[in-house]
């Protein structure tokens, strides 16, 4: 076996790169760890803001039946009424 002899400065560089690229290793795993913080956050509000959507939809869809029952009910009063109102018309 051939021993390779490597110079300080050659050891100094190697051991350089290597701490640099240890620092970048944990700065990525710095922002994948808040990026992830983050998509969890909008997850959870996009849930929140999904739930109020539907309540809303669910809301207006009531108060939309019940405002077609109140019309319904105001025809029916007003044909009541015209018959009523024909009926003293006939008496007088």
């Amino acid at each position: 076996m051939a021993t390779t002899v490597v110079s300080a400065d050659e050891f100094q560089a190697l051991e350089q790169k290597v701490l640099q690229t240890v620092e970048l290793i944990k700065k990525e795993r710095e922002a994948r760890a808040h990026a992830e913080a983050d998509r969890n956050a909008a997850q959870a509000e996009l849930a929140a803001l999904r739930e109020q959507m539907q309540a809303h939809t669910e809301s207006a869809s009531s108060a939309t039946k019940e405002l077609e029952s109140l019309q319904r009910e105001r025809e029916m009063v007003r044909q009541r009424v015209g018959a009523m109102l024909a009926q003293m018309d006939e008496l007088l």
